[in-house]
């Protein structure tokens, strides 16, 4: 289910509303600011990711969603915030960056604190990961995650991805090196799993 698709054929160009039975994954605005510096202001959200720093600063909340926009119409991102249907709230944000030479891309995602354990995130995730295949043409969707993080692990699987290794000290976090964990699902994978389309 989409509003609208947002696209051109090599890319994205706006990003698009996206729906599944719980949730709306929408483009984000200046009036999600408060809540994503409530939601991300945490460090059990802030510390499993790469970007989010903790604490977060002032300011910090606009000037990333100002960067939706323009990484979108050059194709290079496209970052929903995942809203609840039912209320409106916001509950976290699921990005993909596509590589349209190599018909990959990477999704990343965070989610507040109060909206761990609904599977959330799961739905997101298939919904984005349904939107790579049909809309951008995608070949590959990957993600990655820590090795001490079982719950986003948890959302990859749930999105069809199959664990492919770890990469050792591939990330610095916090000035340490971080092992990151990568998991991909194919097109030819998904589209032979009827549940997932």
């Amino acid at each position: 289910m989409s509003e609208g698709k947002g696209t051109k054929e090599d890319g994205v160009t706006t990003v698009p509303v996206l729906l599944t039975e719980r949730l709306r994954l929408r483009p984000f605005t200046l009036a999600d600011v408060p809540a994503v510096t409530a939601l991300v202001n945490d460090e059990r959200v802030a510390r499993p990711t790469l970007n989010i720093p903790h604490p977060y600063p002032p300011g910090a909340a606009e000037e990333w969603i100002a960067t939706h926009a323009p990484a979108a119409a050059e194709g290079t991102a496209c970052t929903f915030a995942i809203e609840r249907r039912t209320d409106g709230a916001l509950l976290g944000a699921i990005g993909m960056h596509p590589n349209a030479r190599h018909r990959r891309a990477e999704i990343g995602y965070w989610l507040g604190v109060p909206y761990w354990g609904q599977h959330y995130m799961s739905e997101a995730a298939r919904r984005v990961v349904e939107f790579g295949f049909t809309v951008l043409d995608l070949n590959r969707i990957e993600a990655t995650c820590v090795p001490w993080n079982p719950a986003s692990a948890g959302v990859m699987r749930n999105a069809g991805m199959t664990y492919e290794g770890r990469l050792r000290a591939y990330v610095i976090k916090q000035g340490r090196p971080e092992d990151i964990e990568m998991y991909a699902v194919l097109r030819n994978e998904w589209e032979t799993v009827d549940d997932r389309r």
